[in-house]
This record gives structure tokens, sequence and C-alpha cells, in this order.
């Protein structure tokens, strides 16, 4: 698959003199494409552009390191200083040029997303140039998105190449994957991990993953067009409403939500409820594997144990649901 340029802004209210979004997808799993990606004083050996990548201090998750580019074809040596703030539960990297030499300002973001058994690796990148600079906002976003898409080519096969040694190696060929590892997913309420998937260990089938609900908190109302849902209740017990029909689902019960079914979870009790999902067969895509009908709660809210949330009002559905072949 090609590298994509993308354009509009990451956000729309963002405006910015220059703006580059790029994207690929790197058939390898997600710690590995992380792990590559992020080791900054290995960039040399990652992208063809730099020299050198020296790294200067290390705080926590911040890094700030210079890099050093080859010689250009006056035999000038371009080098600056950079720093970037890791969130490896999230997946998103922040960095910006704290030498921004011709730029006003250069701010990259970086993003890492399952995309069907590998990773969608996305930068974005907003600058404005000096008026003194020797090319125009125009004519740098131009070069940065064809060198973008050169490099991200390079590094899809150097990080593809490593997985399939490791294959090979017989390392992480059936991964046992901790809960730890892999980021929460707040969106539609509650505390959702996704444990097993194509990007943490292959998956070609399904996933599933792990649900904790505090009290009063709900995911909100959603069906799925390609895949049966498998829910089990752990512990503690929650509403799961089926096409607007109540009932009760206890510890040690499990339900099967067929395809096309809408469905929302509320713990209306006075405990925590801990529940087990598994999704089958996979979408095609994974932005198609899920349809919202209620309007999500509070999805940057942060999940705190010792308060007691509210239960969010049901919104109407969006729209009639289609028929889906079964």
């Amino acid at each position: 698959m090609s590298t994509q340029s993308r354009q509009q802004p990451a956000r729309a209210e963002v405006q910015t003199p220059g703006h580059v979004d790029n994207e690929i997808v790197i058939d390898a799993p997600m710690d590995l494409v992380w792990d590559m990606t992020n080791d900054v004083a290995s960039w040399p050996e990652l992208f063809s552009e730099y020299a050198q990548a020296e790294i200067l201090e290390q705080k926590g998750s911040t890094v700030r390191f210079r890099l050093s580019m080859h010689p250009d074809e006056n035999g000038q040596v371009w080098s600056w200083v950079s720093e970037r703030t890791l969130d490896r539960q999230n997946r998103q990297v922040q960095a910006r040029r704290t030498e921004p030499g011709p730029f006003q300002f250069m701010d990259i973001r970086w993003t890492y997303e399952a995309a069907g058994g590998g990773v969608r690796m996305r930068w974005v990148q907003d600058f404005a140039m000096r008026p003194d600079a020797p090319v125009d906002d125009a004519t740098m976003t131009a070069r940065m998105n064809a060198n973008t898409g050169i490099q991200m080519q390079l590094i899809r096969e150097k990080v593809e190449q490593a997985a399939r040694a490791q294959v090979a190696a017989g390392q992480d060929r059936i991964p046992t994957v901790r809960l730890s590892q892999v980021p929460s997913n707040r969106r539609r309420g509650g505390d959702l991990r996704t444990l097993l998937s194509p990007s943490t260990c292959g998956a070609t089938a399904g996933f599933m993953g792990v649900l904790r609900l505090l009290p009063g908190e709900v995911v909100t109302e959603h069906w799925h067009p390609y895949s049966e849902e498998f829910i089990y209740c752990v512990s503690g017990e929650i509403t799961l409403t089926l096409d607007g029909q109540p009932r009760q689902l206890h510890a040690e019960e499990g339900v099967c939500v067929p395809i096309g079914t809408r469905h929302r979870l509320h713990n209306q009790g006075e405990q925590e409820a801990h529940l087990v999902f598994q999704l089958a067969p996979l979408a095609p895509e994974p932005r198609l594997g899920h349809v919202d009908t209620e309007a999500l709660p509070a999805p940057d809210a942060p999940h705190e144990p010792m308060r007691r949330a509210q239960p969010a009002p049901v919104a109407p559905a969006t729209g009639p649901r289609p028929k889906v072949k079964q």
C-alpha cells in the first residue's frame, strides 16, 4: 500500500500556513512499529535523510535531540534540535523543533492505530516559514509531501523486514499480551481495552478485550454491521439494552449480540462491573465495524475510580438501522 496524503488539517479549527498530513499502513505488530520508529538514536538507520542523531537530554517520556542531515549538493550540513514527548498508552507523539532555523515554528504529531493486520502510522506537520527563508510555505509543503512519502516507504520496508525476521526466528509468533500494554478506549464510555486483535497478536478472525464499568457508567448505544459480539460478565452486574429492551446481565452470565442489533451497557449497581467481550468476524476495515446511535457522553473524561459517575441520557438514534444480511 502506498502512502496517502491528506489535504485537510488534522483539526478543522486549526489553520497554519504550512500543513502536511501523510499516513502509511505497516504490516507489523504495534509494539514493533512503535519501538522502531521512536528509537531516535537509530533514526540514521531508519531514515535515508539523517546522518546523525544525538540524544541531548531525556526526562521521563520527553527526549531532546539533535538531528544532522547528509550534506546537500553544496556540501552544506543542516542540523537542528527537536523535542519529542511520547504517549505510549494512547499511541501518540508530539514533537517540535526547538531550533526552528528557517521555520517560524515546526510541530509534528505522530499517531498509530490498528489497521487490518497492521498499523496505520500518520504524521501531521504544521509549520510556517520565516519571511527571510529561501522558500515559501507552498514550496516547502510540496517538498515535505514528497519527502515524507519517500521516508515512510523506507520505514515500512525496514519495519516489515524486522517483523519477518522475528517470525523466522520464532519470536512473537504466538505472543502473550498484557493488559497494561494496550491503551484504554473511552470513546463510548467506560474503560475498554482491546487485548487480542490483528495489531496485538495477528488475529485474523476477530478480536477480544475487557471492559470495566464504574457505578453509573455507560457504554453508549451502537451496533455492528459485520460482527456478532459475545459479552461475558465476570463480576458485578449491568443493564444490557438490546434494540431498546433492557435486561440484567449478572456475574457469570453471557450474551451473544447478533449482527445489526443495537446494544447499550449501563452499570446501575453499587459495584464495579468487569466484562469480557469478543467480536467476530472482522469488518473489512476498522472504521466500518461500529455504527453509533447515541451521542458520546464524555469521551475525554478521565477515569476516576473513587467518583460515582452520573448516567448519561439516551439520545435518539441517528436514523433507521439498515437491514444487514446475516
